[in-house]
C-alpha cells in the first residue's frame, strides 16, 4: 500500500499534463487515467476524456511516458466505465470496441489494468444476464490477456437514480454474483476494482471479499458512503439508494478505514489504492474538487505514509 492515487474524473477541468501536475503537486504518486471516448458526458462522473485512445498515435504514446516518468507519477490503470450488456445491441457493440480500445491503449503505455463495468440488461434477469456475461466478455479478457492486460470489475451495481431501475446496469455487485462470474471466466487477469462504499450502502460486509476474492483483487478504489439511518427506516433498502446513502470521501462516512487497511496487510496487498470522489459537498467548483482531493491525501496518511 505504497502507492496512493486518485480517479481523474473529479477533474474534467483539466487535460492530460495538468492533472498530472496536479497529482506530483498533491503528493500522490498514481493516477487512474479516465479515457471516454470524445464527446458529451451522459451521467456525472462520465465522459471525461483525458486520454483519447482512439487518436493514440505512438509519438503520444512516447510523450505521455516520458511526461510521467517526467513528473515522478505513474498510471495505476486507464478506467472506462459503460454498459456493455446494453439492451441496445448497437450501444453495446459500440461500448465493448471502445473497451478494446482502451485495452490497446494500456498495453501500448505498459499498463497492466483497465478498469471498467461488465454492464447489464435491465429488462433482463439475473440468470439470463449471466448467459449474456458468458457470451460477451471471455472474448474481450481473452483480447485483454492477449495485450498483456488485466480487467479489473468495479462491484458497483449502477443504480442511483430512477433510470437506472430496475437493479441498475452492473450486474457485478455481489459476492455471489462474482462467483458465478469468475466459474464462467476463470482466467487469471479477470477480477475486480474493488471499492467497499457500495457494499455499505447495500448492507453488506465489506472486508469478508478482501479475504475470500484476494487473488481476483486487481485494482483498489478508496470511497465511503454514509446511510442515513432515519431516511432508510423511513424509505427501505428497495427505495433508489440515492434516497437513503450519499457517497463520501474516506472518512466521511460509515468505512472503518482502519480495520479496512489492516485488512489489505492481512491479505498482502501491495497495489495502488485509489482515492475515487463522488462527495457532492465538493462539486461547487475546480478549487472544491481539488480540496477534496487534498483532504483524502491528510485523512489516509495515518495508514498510507
Amino acid at each position: 500500500m505504497n502507492a496512493p492515487g486518485f480517479v481523474s474524473a473529479i477533474l474534467p477541468d483539466l487535460g492530460f499534463e495538468d492533472v498530472i501536475r496536479f497529482a506530483r503537486e498533491a503528493d500522490y504518486r498514481c493516477v487512474e487515467l479516465c479515457c471516454w471516448p470524445a464527446g458529451k458526458a451522459e451521467r456525472r462522473y462520465a465522459g471525461v476524456t483525458h486520454l483519447d485512445v482512439a487518436k493514440l498515435t505512438d509519438a503520444r504514446v512516447a510523450e505521455v511516458k516520458a511526461f510521467l516518468q517526467q513528473q515522478g507519477i505513474f498510471l495505476s490503470a486507464l478506467g472506462y466505465y459503460p454498459n456493455p450488456l446494453d439492451a441496445n445491441p448497437e450501444r453495446a457493440e459500440f461500448f465493448r470496441e471502445h473497451i478494446r480500445k482502451v485495452i490497446v491503449a494500456a498495453g501500448r503505455l505498459g499498463l497492466r489494468n483497465v478498469n471498467t463495468f461488465v454492464g447489464r440488461n435491465q429488462a433482463l434477469n439475473e440468470t439470463e444476464n449471466l448467459k449474456l456475461f458468458a457470451e460477451a466478455w471471455p472474448p474481450l479478457v481473452r483480447f485483454a490477456a492477449d495485450h498483456g492486460v488485466s480487467i479489473g470489475i468495479e462491484n458497483c451495481p449502477m443504480y442511483f437514480t430512477d433510470d437506472e431501475w430496475p437493479k441498475g446496469q452492473n450486474l457485478a455487485y455481489s459476492p455471489a454474483i462474482w462467483r458465478k462470474m469468475f466459474e464462467l471466466i476463470p482466467d487469471a487477469n479477470f477480477g475486480l476494482n474493488y471499492d467497499p462504499s457500495h457494499l455499505v450502502w447495500m448492507q453488506m460486509d465489506y472486508l469478508k471479499p478482501l479475504r475470500e476474492f484476494t487473488k481476483r483483487l486487481h485494482h483498489l478504489h478508496l470511497k465511503d458512503a454514509k446511510v442515513h439511518r432515519d431516511r432508510l427506516d423511513e424509505h427501505g433498502i428497495l427505495a433508489n439508494p440515492l434516497t437513503f446513502h450519499s457517497p463520501k470521501l474516506p472518512g466521511r462516512g460509515d468505512v472503518n478505514w482502519g480495520t479496512y487497511f489492516a485488512t489489505l496487510r492481512e491479505v498482502g496487498w501491495q497495489g495502488p489504492v485509489v482515492v475515487e470522489v463522488e462527495d457532492k459537498d465538493y462539486e461547487g467548483s475546480l478549487a472544491d474538487r481539488k480540496r477534496a482531493l487534498l483532504e483524502c491525501r491528510d485523512y489516509l496518511r495515518t495508514w498510507i505514509p
